[in-house]
């Protein structure tokens, strides 16, 4: 039985998650706040589109969606994510001074959707990589991607380093969902070095053996 994924946004991240599953044989369902959008991405995917608040279809959910969205989704599924592993993709970056974080030193955006949905499995995942770098599977052009995956459920853990490893990119337990403060911190550190060009948008940190 093949893996079923619910991605939520179709933006840029969204479209590589959605890719790199499809690639691995999992069966995608895309929803978005804008139908063509997502009709679009569900299209390249071979797979089926909807609008957030159609029933999602996917065991494993991806939130590919600014961190302000979270509410508004928590609300709108609620106990319809219970059992679902529910993977946060965020970096909860205060975008109107882009020098900080949106949550407390010693917790991270995932540890506080995990308190808004007790009964999901959120793992913290494909934030400390570019959407770019994701799709194309490298860093740099030359290093092999490395997806960072944290969280308290080992099942969970292990369905989406599966998944990962089947769409061609490798990923590792990193621990944890404690340690998705730590990831959060990695890709905030990435954002703005792009952001000043120091590094490229293809480019950022790698993970070698």
């Amino acid at each position: 039985m093949s893996t079923t994924l619910t991605v939520i946004g179709s933006g840029n991240v969204g479209s590589a998650v959605a890719a790199l599953a499809a690639k691995g044989g999992a069966q995608v369902q895309v929803l978005g706040r804008d139908q063509e959008k997502a009709a679009a991405l569900a299209a390249q995917v071979s797979g089926s589109a909807g609008v957030v608040g159609d029933a999602i279809t996917g065991d494993i959910v991806v939130l590919a969606v600014p961190v302000t969205a979270f509410d508004e989704l928590v609300a709108t599924y609620g106990a319809q994510l219970d059992g679902k592993v529910v993977v946060d993709v965020t970096n909860p970056v205060d975008f109107a001074t882009f020098d900080s974080l949106t949550v407390p030193a010693d917790s991270s955006a995932a540890a506080e959707l995990q308190a808004k949905l007790p009964g999901v499995k959120v793992v913290k995942a494909f934030n400390t990589l570019f959407a770019g770098v994701l799709a194309a599977g490298r860093v740099g052009g030359d290093v092999p991607a490395v997806v960072l995956v944290a969280g308290d459920d080992e099942a969970a853990k292990t369905a989406l380093i599966e998944l990962v490893t089947a769409g061609g990119v490798q990923g590792i337990d990193a621990g944890s969902l404690k340690r998705a403060r730590e990831m959060e911190a990695v890709g905030f550190l990435q954002m703005t070095l792009a952001a000043r060009e120091i590094t490229g948008w293809t480019g950022g940190f790698a993970l070698r053996k």
